[in-house]
């Protein structure tokens, strides 16, 4: 069956190891990439190799505006018959910064924007194009867990707030400084968890949410915003911790994301993905006040 599935997120590591499963498993579909700019055509034209069907809309995830223009300009393609029928979206982009100051152009923080508003967007604007049987897949983290046993000590647990001021720079104390910008990355990954609940109760009965926990997975590009520091351990050092059970391998975490995407592994609506299994996410992470609190200003925040 031909169907339209857009994604985000499919330029480097796992995102881009599930594009290319995704495409050799599910002839019918047509990829829609999201990246920006000339790199988009150039990734839609690398994955279109094989007699793929590949296109690209591009979006600098960053920024609000743009990510309006690139639901709106899907919608038109979908409208005039350019595209077949949309049954799935993968919000797997995700950034982390050194810091909880980066902005921006709506001033708000670029975390929160990048890895929880951005997904919100996309998914509302096309909320209404979606042919059901439809799935949403939001990649998260178990950072959002915040103990030793799921970071190692290397990322600091979530420190919710009102969703106003995590929106903002300058959420966490020493705002500044590393620890600031992993929390905020933490947080964001548990305000993820937070929406796709949400999801689960508020779309039409037919298009399922599921958030997806690849594990830690080194080399994926994830801290090309940190320092030189956290960068030259993230491309030498911890690869090699891909051979233990503590992480996931790329080829491995991009795998999962295709079962998942394609329904290859079974996961209700509202559910979370722990690599290749249904689990639960932390405790914390099951809290319907917090869920209504954050989908209302993810509302406001995305309003154009």
């Amino acid at each position: 069956m031909k169907h339209t599935l857009v994604m985000t997120g499919a330029s480097r590591g796992i995102g881009h190891v599930a594009a290319r499963h995704i495409l050799r498993r599910s002839p019918g579909v047509h990829l829609l990439v999201v990246a920006r700019g000339f790199s988009g055509a150039q990734l839609a034209a690398e994955l279109a190799t094989g007699g793929h069907k590949v296109s690209h809309v591009p979006a600098d995830l960053g920024s609000l505006g743009s990510v309006r223009s690139a639901a709106g300009e899907i919608r038109d393609r979908l409208d005039r018959g350019d595209l077949p029928p949309l049954r799935g979206f993968v919000g797997n982009a995700g950034t982390q910064y050194t810091n909880a100051l980066t902005g921006t152009p709506d001033g708000l923080e670029s975390t929160f924007t990048v890895n929880v508003l951005a997904n919100h967007l996309f998914v509302r604007l096309l909320q209404d194009r979606f042919a059901a049987p439809a799935r949403i897949v939001i990649t998260a983290s178990d950072t959002h867990f915040g103990d030793f046993k799921h970071t190692m000590g290397m990322v600091p647990g979530p420190a919710w707030k009102s969703p106003d001021v995590l929106a903002r720079t300058g959420a966490f104390p020493d705002p500044d400084t590393v620890v600031a910008g992993r929390t905020a990355y933490s947080t964001s990954k548990l305000a993820a968890i937070y929406l796709v609940h949400e999801y689960a109760r508020r779309l039409p009965v037919g298009i399922d949410a599921v958030a997806y926990n690849p594990g830690f997975v080194p080399g994926t590009g994830l801290a090309r915003n940190a320092g030189p520091v956290s960068r030259f351990a993230m491309r030498r050092i911890l690869p090699v911790m891909a051979l233990t059970p503590f992480a996931t391998s790329r080829n491995a975490a991009g795998r999962y994301l295709a079962d998942i995407v394609l329904g290859t592994l079974q996961a209700p609506t509202g559910s979370y993905v722990d690599r290749s299994r249904v689990d639960r996410s932390s405790e914390e992470s099951y809290d319907p006040r917090r869920e209504g609190e954050l989908w209302d200003a993810a509302e406001r925040l995305t309003a154009a």
